[in-house]
């Protein structure tokens, strides 16, 4: 019997590229120039209009003087410096939560948070849509998890009531990152307490933009400092830095350093890192209104989509999301935006269900009235090829 040839193992690679293609979810990498092309930033995530600010690139460039380029090695053997240890605190009092510890990503400060958190004998309910960091960091967790409807705090009383397990973490965004609507956190902190459960709050998108000087949406909802609650952000959006952060109890810190595998096993955060975060916070303490002048230009930006007739969302931060459907549309409508001089986010599953394609505008602190103008006349040509293309 004649040998059966192997498969070439770059195929089913192909295939799933090609129907991937076909959907209209084929993603590239698109290098940006120094200058966004000349285009109106309205996709980043930063915030505050700190990522070019000179106080930050001097931060930057004296903690690598002092520190190096690198941390060197793993926070618990030389990657924690005298820097560091700054940041955890100084990010703890921002927050007001009693202890911090910095990672190297935000997305491994979720990891660490509920896998660290969780395990057997552990419900973990996460809001359905939660970011893919705290679905990853659901499954690493080894936790039974359940999923409740976006924003219900009374779904999620019913699943830990019902639970078996003795233990559970409520997991949720602060502030959602496509949708840019907020958790009810108070109330999620009452189910939470009512049934001994942790309630994680990833402040990723409020940090910086909501609350009283950007203190996070915890904070704005009168959670700050409470023993049962855990605060996970990232430096990489309002903060202009990278890396990320876990705030807590002394205990949660702890059994995080002690058990945490996300944060045992990961290099420290390079120096240049936190030298540019510290100078952000710096920023933020010196101009209090920075953060409601990023929220005021995200509802200004939300009011022109809605009176242009396009499905929007009223944004509890800096995120306006504008809605249309399928993936080809909004990749027409992106284009569209930058023929009109505007950088624009494009969101398609499985960033998003299927059917909420949309496009993702991220309103800044700096935004002017020549900013907004361009604003609107992009919104303006996606309503227009939008209506055309409904009525042909």
């Amino acid at each position: 019997m004649d040998a059966v040839s192997p498969a070439d193992p770059l195929d089913r690679l192909r295939a799933a590229a090609a129907r991937r293609a076909e959907a209209g979810l084929h993603r590239a990498l698109r290098p940006r120039s120094a200058d966004h092309d000349g285009l109106l930033d309205l996709a980043s995530n930063d915030y505050l209009g700190l990522s070019r600010d000179p106080r930050l690139a001097e931060g930057a460039a004296r903690a690598a003087r002092e520190w190096g380029t690198g941390a060197t090695g793993s926070r618990l053997v030389t990657g924690t410096t005298a820097l560091h240890a700054e940041l955890d605190a100084r990010l703890a009092a921002l927050t007001g939560s009693a202890a911090g510890l910095v990672f190297s990503s935000g997305y491994l400060a979720n990891l660490g948070a509920v896998a660290g958190l969780g395990g057997p004998g552990v419900l973990v309910v996460s809001d359905e849509t939660n970011h893919a960091s705290i679905v990853d960091a659901c499954r690493l967790s080894r936790s039974r998890v359940a999923v409740a409807p976006h924003r219900d705090p009374a779904a999620v009383a019913r699943l830990l009531a019902g639970r078996e397990e003795e233990h559970a973490l409520v997991v949720t965004d602060a502030v959602f990152s496509v949708d840019g609507d907020a958790a009810p956190l108070a109330e999620l902190h009452r189910v939470a307490r009512a049934h001994g459960a942790l309630l994680v709050v990833d402040e990723a998108h409020a940090l910086g933009v909501v609350g009283a000087g950007g203190a996070g949406a915890a904070h704005a909802a009168g959670l700050a400092g409470e023993p049962d609650v855990v605060l996970t952000l990232t430096l990489s959006k309002s903060l202009a830095s990278q890396g990320g952060a876990v705030l807590g109890a002394p205990e949660v810190i702890g059994t995080l350093v002690d058990a945490g595998r996300a944060f045992i096993f990961d290099t420290g955060l390079n120096p240049a890192a936190v030298g540019a975060a510290l100078a952000a916070l710096d920023v933020l303490a010196a101009e209090p209104d920075l953060p409601a002048r990023a929220r005021a230009n995200a509802a200004r930006i939300a009011a022109a989509a809605a009176d242009l007739g396009l499905e929007t969302a009223e944004p509890a931060a800096a995120v306006v999301p504008v809605f249309l459907g399928e993936p080809r549309a909004a990749l027409e409508a992106q284009e569209t935006c930058r023929a009109r001089g505007a950088r624009v986010g494009c969101f398609r599953p499985p960033s998003v269900p299927k059917g909420r394609a949309c496009l993702r505008f991220t309103a800044r602190a700096a935004l002017g009235e020549a900013d907004l103008t361009t604003v609107r006349t992009a919104l303006a040509a996606v309503a227009d090829s939008t209506g055309r293309s409904l009525h042909t």
